[in-house]
């Protein structure tokens, strides 16, 4: 009874938190971690312990997941130097510097590794909940940093328990083969299993099925990785980047709209539901608090927070240069921004759920059965970092964002002009065959060839034309669907037959929507001219 209570409670501040942010402006992360210290604070919720094998095996795969599935793999190709840099060496340069800190205020190295470790990868859902509002490029690389940064930081916490745990000596050697290990056999892993799922999807017509081979997908990934002891994180990643260049040939138009629709639900319920769980967390590691007194723990955990955010700022206004330096091409110079437009990459600095989770996966005690030291100082560090990235850096990044004065990304809007006037040249040419095929008449055809030609022309009277029927057949569907009430209403017609003719408007106003996200920017011209 006490689970069902709790995943009430936590659906309940989704639904509220996620109201009130929309009310007020207010910074949803924020509202559903305060939402969640409330929930702490009292006796029903206060006792109540976040397993990190919830949020590692079951929450982080379908996050992942869907993150990669819904990437630019073009954009984490041209980006992909910037990208492999943030996600291993400014980890490990981030690890570093917060075991230096834990370190002075009298933790073990060992112990303060294992910290550093825990707090080194940024959490991609917290970075996707406020940093939507970037252009692509920038908006991919943080994305994808944010999905591969959790490889490394898992593999460099593995060593460092076992340091602590079993007294095992550090190796330099040892853990970079413990790292080129997990990151090639979490690849491999990923890219054989979205090729074997690449066959079935091909034998599979059900919607549902497909539907429900989606959502198994990210575990079939991460299970075997797991298993032969290598990253499932990479395995995760690589599948669902695979996946997404094969999936418009294999799945259905109904399926992909009925697992789209489940992924964006769950995704924002499982992003919304671990930043309360984190708030939850708060009052019981206070209370946890034993081996150091509660003002020198908040000391260290302000001063770790500073390592965290600093060195990530260190980073970027560093590393960039010294590369820029060496790397002088055209092509990277065309690429370059500058410090305003780097602020935002550092101040997306953001630590989340899987940093908890980390922590907990802390054993109690080591081989011999001693307990681990400062196993509770480092646990409640993890959750007042986390609250101060959220609570500092969350909010205030839309306003950075604006401050930084990004070029307005036109090139996309660009490529989607570009690709609707290519398909529509394409229809245009295998239109009069098609019609004489299906014995449409000629009138019909030159009406829907008329039609085609006005989306080629792409000019604003067209597009213009284009949003005003829109408008009118969205206005005419509420008058069908008010129509409809009242037929029922008066008894003319039952339930049953509501729900079939509703279900008919409804796929008509899904197909609006599809329409209306298709209709251009009145200034968006394409800026590359092809043919097809």
């Amino acid at each position: 009874m006490e689970s069902l209570e709790l995943i009430v409670a936590v659906a309940a501040a989704v639904l509220a938190a996620g109201w009130l942010a929309r009310r007020t402006g207010l910074s949803e992360p924020l509202l559903l971690l305060g939402a969640g210290i409330l929930m702490g604070l009292t006796p029903s919720f206060g006792s109540v312990t976040l397993a990190p094998e919830v949020v590692l095996l079951l929450f982080l795969p379908a996050l992942l997941y869907w993150e990669a599935l819904t990437s630019s793999v073009r954009e984490i190709r041209h980006n992909l130097r910037s990208i492999a840099l943030q996600s291993t060496v400014l980890v490990l340069v981030t690890a570093l510097a917060v075991a230096v800190v834990a370190h002075a205020f009298g933790c073990p190295w060992p112990i303060a590794l294992v910290l550093g470790a825990v707090l080194a990868p940024t959490d991609a859902a917290a970075v996707a909940a406020v940093a939507r509002a970037m252009p692509r490029r920038i908006l991919t690389v943080l994305r994808t940093e944010s999905l591969l940064n959790d490889g490394t930081a898992l593999v460099l916490l593995a060593v460092s328990i076992e340091v602590v745990v079993d007294d095992a000596p550090f190796s330099w050697a040892g853990t970079s083969l413990r790292f080129l290990e997990s990151y090639a056999g979490g690849i491999a892993i990923g890219a054989v299993v979205a090729l074997l799922l690449k066959w079935v999807r091909r034998r599979l017509h059900d919607p549902l099925l497909h539907s429900v081979l989606s959502v198994a997908t990210p575990f079939f990934a991460f299970l075997p990785a797991e298993l032969v002891h290598v990253s499932g994180v990479l395995a995760v990643v690589t599948c669902g980047l695979v996946s997404s260049r094969y999936g418009p040939r294999v799945i259905s138009p109904h399926a992909r709209v009925q697992a789209t629709a489940f992924w964006e639900v769950t995704s924002h319920l499982l992003n919304s539901a671990l930043f309360v769980l984190v708030g939850v967390q708060m009052p019981a590691a206070v209370r946890a608090l034993t081996s150091t007194d509660l003002l020198q723990a908040v000391a260290m955990a302000t001063a770790v927070s500073a390592a965290v955010i600093g060195s990530r700022f260190l980073w970027f206004y560093t590393v960039p240069y010294a590369v820029r330096f060496v790397d002088r091409r055209p092509v990277q110079k065309e690429r370059r921004i500058g410090a305003a437009q780097r602020l935002p990459l550092a101040w997306a600095g953001m630590r989340g759920a899987i940093s908890l989770a980390a922590a907990l996966t802390i054993p109690a005690a080591t081989a011999d059965g001693r307990p681990v030291a400062h196993r509770d100082a480092v646990v409640f560090t993890t959750v007042v970092v986390i609250v101060i990235t959220l609570t500092v850096l969350g909010p205030t990044l839309p306003a950075v964002v604006r401050r930084a004065r990004f070029d307005a990304d036109g090139e996309q809007a660009a490529e989607s002009v570009l690709a609707h006037q290519y398909l529509s040249a394409a229809a245009l040419r295998e239109l009069p065959e098609l019609a004489r095929h299906y014995g449409v008449e000629p009138g019909t055809a030159a009406q829907l060839e008329g039609d085609i030609r006005d989306r080629i022309a792409g000019g604003q009277d067209a597009v213009r034309r284009s949003r005003g029927m829109h408008q009118l057949e969205t206005a005419l569907l509420q008058v069908k669907r008010r129509a409809l009430t009242q037929l029922r209403d008066a008894g003319r017609i039952d339930d049953i037959v509501l729900r079939n003719v509703q279900g008919l408007l409804d796929a008509e106003d899904v197909r609006l929507s599809l329409t209306a996200a298709r209709i251009p920017a009145v200034d968006a011209t394409p800026t590359v001219n092809r043919t097809p």
